[in-house]
């Protein structure tokens, strides 16, 4: 059976991928957490993973975890995710995304560990500013990052690569498109828009959405399609290459918005607020998987209003 350690475990991603190897009744899953409050959202899949309380920055607790864990695959999920965040945290993004998986791969490379895979999780944030010439954006699209976000993303598709060049490590790098799905936390643009209209319904906020941008059109995926993809790159991915994934469509916001909307029986208004606008913002970003989809057979399979209707029913339960 396969030992596979997920870093940040508890987070959105990390939860969905521990779900479904799992189901596979084929891995050993150790996982990451930072504190013990994130553990409590983990859900029933709890008493089956193996916890590891880590602080990833730490270079000699890193080297510990993984010659103690011997891992046969990682997936390094843990990071500061939010490009919006990334704004008013710039240093803390770059520590928690360039540090943490440096201490990671420098483990691998002192010790010649060259038999452990890891799949690296950048982003398509990486692309940036995404001309019209760019639809749809293919892993060679030219990098112009527009958040702090972007740029530390850069650093850890870039560090992986760097590694897998100088010191051959089995490194797979994954370029997800945005990816939704019941779960997700506050500060992304569809679990804003779900909380709030529980919030609405329930009677605990006045009967008007805020939003930002309405006219941003955007690639969604849901999360629970996306972790089978990681899963497949670790049976399936080249060594040393990077695969964009997402659906392939581009959704307006505006019709995302309305779409939810359309879900409840309550009578709601919205409201734009230019706050919630950010410094620069890309019209549209659509995703050419057709590498990753030739080499797997992979595409998603969730229609995306069903992933609508979860993620507003997850945030029914919650609020």
């Amino acid at each position: 059976m396969k030992r596979i350690l997920i870093t940040g475990i508890t987070g959105f991603v990390g939860k969905h991928l521990a779900t479904y190897l799992l189901s596979q009744n084929s891995y050993e899953i150790v996982g990451t957490y930072r504190s013990e409050s994130s553990l409590e959202t983990i859900g029933t899949i709890r008493d089956q993973i193996q916890f590891k309380k880590i602080d990833l920055n730490d270079a000699q607790a890193v080297e510990s975890l993984v010659l103690s864990t011997k891992p046969d695959v990682i997936f390094h999920l843990a990071a500061q995710a939010s490009p919006s965040k990334s704004f008013s945290f710039p240093v803390e993004t770059f520590t928690n995304n360039i540090v943490a998986e440096f201490s990671l791969l420098d483990v691998l490379r002192k010790h010649k560990l060259t038999n452990i895979r890891v799949v690296v999780i950048s982003s398509a944030d990486i692309y940036g500013v995404i001309t019209p010439h760019d639809i749809p954006v293919a892993e060679n699209t030219p990098l112009r990052p527009a958040t702090p976000y972007a740029v530390s993303k850069i650093a850890q598709d870039f560090l992986s690569y760097q590694h897998f060049l100088a010191y051959q490590l089995d490194i797979v790098r994954l370029r997800p498109y945005n990816h939704i799905g019941p779960g997700q936390k506050e500060g992304y643009v569809v679990a804003d828009f779900a909380k709030q209209i529980a919030e609405i319904e329930k009677g605990k906020k006045d009967d008007t959405i805020t939003v930002g941008n309405l006219q941003a059109k955007r690639d969604f995926t849901d999360v629970r399609d996306i972790v089978k993809a990681y899963a497949l790159t670790m049976e399936k991915g080249k060594s040393g290459d990077v695969y964009n994934l997402g659906s392939g469509k581009s959704h307006k916001i505006e019709d995302v918005l309305k779409t939810l909307l359309s879900f409840s029986t309550k009578k709601i208004s919205v409201k734009v607020d230019q706050t919630r606008f950010r410094p620069i913002d890309v019209p549209e970003i659509r995703c050419d998987s057709s590498k990753f989809h030739e080499l797997t057979g992979w595409e998603p399979a969730i229609p995306f209003e069903k992933t609508l209707e979860d993620i507003l029913d997850y945030w029914r339960d919650v609020v």
